[in-house]
């Protein structure tokens, strides 16, 4: 049993942590007081049933702390899972957090191992090398759907990790790690590669823009399916029973949204910079146009001038409590700028605002003052008011 430091008890942070407790002492670091509270009674401070329930059923040796100091001294392995958010005016992630942490962490631990599960630029984790003056990084990149994200270390599709290629010391410790997530997991023979950090940053931001790329791809043909009057269930099924394509991740919405592709789409666009491509920026600019597409079909469904608009639901997904960077408020602000009142029907708002919108959490209440309701997924509570609701979601799924 080794003794290892989660930083950031988000969606990655806290379900790696849980992973990695059900057989070694974890220390889950996070700023926010109330956070960490949660976790040492036994609850989640966020919406993951799986997650929740582990928490409270399951033996972990995990302690949640803020005196990272002390969580440092006591680890052989740090494992840094803040977030990089996406910095609009330099057009890059912002890894101000990850490399805060790094500098931590060898001043009070210089020899501990230290593994970034961040996403974070391709060549990042070499920059930090040279930058502290460090061999101790490694690279693991997640992919973890929210609201299913224990779910998916449980049953990982694969474990990554980057490591230095020479370097006996870190690619035993490489392994170490990827033994430890696979002691975690219930899935068996779990998918296990080693490659260079900068190739494993690569797959993560490649991996993110290709699930961008396909939900555009399908977003597109339900464009051209709905404004010439086509239906569009009918063309996805036939196209996609072709096994190289597959029934999978086809349901058309307003757009890719959520915390990870949007940011990591513009953030591969960035790393293009010096290099030839057409698709990659064609990626991001398909979802400013579906957007666009959506806003103008919501009001003609109004079809009144100036109507009260009602968004139901911010959340990108059930079992999720995350509305991150969710495609409706692309929507929300193409909608306001064209004259539409919005209110919003949201339950896990604490708020009576957002966005300048009124929140109504009384369903009935909502559906009366809306003139028109749009719903990226469709829930059993809009069948009632089905006539008011614009939505392009076919399969009710995903």
């Amino acid at each position: 049993m080794i003794t290892v430091t989660i930083v950031g008890t988000g969606y990655v942070g806290l379900s790696n942590a849980i992973i990695l407790a059900q057989h070694n002492k974890v220390f889950a670091v996070d700023i926010i007081p109330e956070k960490v509270e949660l976790i040492n009674k036994k609850k989640s401070p966020i919406v993951d049933k799986e997650i929740e329930e582990y928490l409270a059923n399951k033996q972990l040796d995990l302690t949640a702390t803020t005196d990272t100091e002390n969580a440092y001294k006591q680890s052989d392995i740090v494992v840094i899972s803040t977030p990089t958010n996406y910095d609009e005016d330099k057009n890059y992630f912002d890894t101000s957090s990850v490399e805060k942490v790094i500098g931590q962490v060898l001043r009070v631990k210089p020899n501990a191992v230290i593994v970034v599960k961040s996403t974070v630029p391709v060549g990042f984790t070499e920059e930090m090398c040279k930058k502290f003056g460090t061999e101790n990084l490694l690279f693991s990149p997640e992919f973890l759907r929210e609201g299913r994200a224990l779910y998916d270390n449980l049953y990982p599709s694969r474990i990554i990790v980057g490591v230095p290629k020479g370097n006996t010391r870190l690619e035993q410790a490489a392994h170490k790690f990827a033994d430890l997530l696979q002691q975690g997991a219930i899935k068996e023979n779990i998918p296990t590669l080693f490659l260079n950090p900068t190739e494993a940053e690569a797959v993560k931001l490649f991996a993110n823009t290709y699930l961008a790329l396909r939900v555009s791809y399908f977003n597109e043909l339900d464009s051209y399916a709905e404004l010439n009057g086509l239906n569009s269930k009918e063309i996805i099924e036939g196209v996609c029973l072709d096994p190289r394509i597959g029934t999978h991740y086809n349901n058309p919405s307003f757009g890719y949204g959520g915390y990870c592709l949007p940011k990591d789409t513009r953030q591969l666009l960035a790393n293009y910079q010096n290099v030839p491509q057409n698709i990659i920026e064609a990626i991001v600019k398909a979802n400013h146009t579906r957007k666009d597409l959506v806003a103008d079909r919501i009001l003609e469904k109004a079809g009144k001038k100036n109507p009260v608009v009602g968004i139901y639901r911010l959340i990108m997904k059930s079992g999720s409590d995350n509305f991150r960077q969710s495609a409706i408020q692309g929507v929300m602000k193409r909608l306001k700028s064209k004259g539409a009142e919005l209110v919003i029907y949201e339950p896990t708002l604490k708020d009576d605002v957002f966005f300048g919108c009124k929140v109504i959490l009384d369903f009935d209440e909502f559906v009366s003052i809306s003139d028109v309701i749009t719903a990226n997924r469709m829930t059993e509570q809009l069948e009632e008011c089905c006539n008011k609701v614009y939505t392009r979601d076919i399969f009710s799924r995903d």
